[in-house]
């Protein structure tokens, strides 16, 4: 978690449309107009207000006490519930409580802690890599740039983005299934690459509120819009989103 260089209207999502103005999908197509990212920047923080309301209290979902540790446990988060990586990292900080200790360890003495977590061979090695890049390139700190992260062992943006935002409070968009999901559902962005919502997301959204935002994307995809039978009934963005009532 290569990219492509990807224009800025390749990025913009389809508004409902009135009657007359639509195709068969009942949507207008974008126009990438300044009118129209206006009319959907005003929508975003509607969006981020009312789930500030609901959801007061927006945190990371993975238990960390140190930087390297919350790269750590999203490496073993990939095909794993956040869940499940809380009760494997408490044994796997316990038995290697620093940096060091991990960048030293032995392979099968990490895999047989992270098992549970499935993937563990390669996850391992990837840890443990990713402990000696940072002890080696950048004298055992998290390094504080996009550019610096993404050179270090199954590091991707997604991450990169999470340890912007939660370590550093820089503005940061995480695009996680629930981010790119629920984002498509409310006309904020369109499609399911990962690279182009991050884009879009940051021409719509308010920045220094786009971090907790997508914490709060979380729990709203797990409590309320969730990917099979979604419960718009009882939304708290009903009124705000394209495609309320569809999906159920």
């Amino acid at each position: 978690m290569s990219l492509s260089k990807v224009k800025e209207a390749d990025c913009l999502p389809k508004e409902k449309a009135a009657c007359g103005e639509c195709g068969q999908n009942g949507r207008r197509e974008s126009d990438g107009s300044p009118e129209e990212l206006l009319s959907v920047r005003e929508r975003a923080l509607a969006i981020v207000s009312r789930l500030e309301e609901v959801y007061p209290e927006a945190k990371c979902s993975l238990s960390y006490s140190e930087p390297y540790q919350l790269l750590i446990a999203t490496r073993l988060s990939a095909q794993c519930t956040d869940a499940r990586v809380n009760t494997v990292t408490p044994e796997l900080f316990s038995r290697f409580p620093s940096l060091e200790a991990l960048a030293d360890a032995e392979l099968s003495a990490v895999e047989e802690i992270i098992k549970p977590c499935g993937l563990f061979r390669t996850k391992a090695k990837s840890i443990v890599g990713l402990c000696r890049e940072l002890i080696s390139r950048y004298g055992g700190e998290v390094p504080d740039s996009m550019e610096e992260l993404l050179t270090l062992p199954g590091i991707g943006r997604k991450t990169a983005n999470l340890i912007l935002g939660d370590v550093f409070g820089r503005p940061a968009v995480v695009c996680d299934t629930h981010c790119m999901r629920i984002c498509e559902r409310l006309g904020l962005s369109a499609g399911r690459d990962a690279y182009k919502v991050e884009l879009r997301l940051r021409e719509v959204l308010p920045m220094d509120r786009a971090s907790d935002f997508c914490h709060r994307l979380v729990m709203f995809g797990r409590q309320t819009c969730t990917a099979r039978k979604p419960v718009c009934g009882s939304c708290p963005l009903s009124d705000l989103c394209e495609k309320a009532g569809s999906e159920g």
